[in-house]
């Protein structure tokens, strides 16, 4: 069975592109031109992947996201945006994005962004088994939960994963290349910001002051180590 996109996006030549380039890697294909037909295909339809555009009309790609996350529906979106400022990049992320690409991009990384998006939604690690407690926060993975000073901690599905790794792998030294790999499933040879981006958002929500980490701490140049 075809895997099924959806693209949300208003330039006509872009849409046209992508349609024909996904079809050609066997994916079932459709459109919408505008956010609030977007959403309401998005809402309607059976997709496997969403492809979001931010800058739409009629309705933002973030209003688009942050209606479908709150009303439950959970196909993974892949953000495309013009915009480079990190603030866009995180607020996505933060309202529920899988993924984000920059305009303009070369649709080799589309694909291969793509498909790690759908092979983690597929085939999630397990996680480790009972709970691990480190300063104000306690991480119960049984139940995907987060709870700092008591209380309840949203994370992504991304950013529980990458603190599940991080504490699996607590006290050693984790490039970039790794996280990339082993959580994204990205190759090592695309160049990306993602893993910065989601690393600064688990500080900001589990970090007692974010802009001097005690536990997710940076190794100039090389790296994160989290510190237990």
């Amino acid at each position: 069975m075809k895997l099924r996109v959806l693209i949300v996006e208003d330039e006509p030549l872009l849409v046209l592109t992508l349609s024909d380039r996904l079809r050609a890697e066997a994916y079932e294909v459709e459109a919408a031109t505008n956010g609030e037909l977007g959403l309401a295909r998005a809402r309607e339809g059976r997709f496997d992947l969403i492809l979001l555009d931010v800058a739409l009309p009629l309705k933002s790609g973030f209003d688009v996201l942050r209606d479908l996350r709150q009303q439950r529906v959970e196909t993974p979106v892949l953000m495309l945006t013009a915009r480079g400022q990190v603030i866009d990049r995180v607020l996505g992320l933060k309202l529920g994005a899988d993924d984000y690409l920059p305009k303009p991009f070369d649709m080799t990384e589309l694909l291969a962004r793509m498909e790690a998006v759908l092979r983690r939604r597929k085939t999630a690690a397990a996680a480790p088994a009972g709970s691990y407690v480190f300063g104000e926060v306690r991480v119960d993975f049984r139940r995907a939960e987060v709870l700092r000073e008591g209380q309840p901690v949203e994370l992504s599905s991304l950013e529980f994963k990458l603190l599940r790794y991080f504490v699996e792998h607590r006290g050693e030294l984790l490039s970039r290349r790794e996280l990339l790999e082993q959580v994204w499933g990205y190759p090592a040879v695309l160049q990306t910001r993602t893993v910065d981006v989601h690393v600064a958002s688990l500080r900001q929500k589990l970090e007692r002051h974010a802009a001097k980490p005690e536990h997710i701490v940076t190794v100039h140049r090389m790296g994160y180590r989290f510190v237990g």
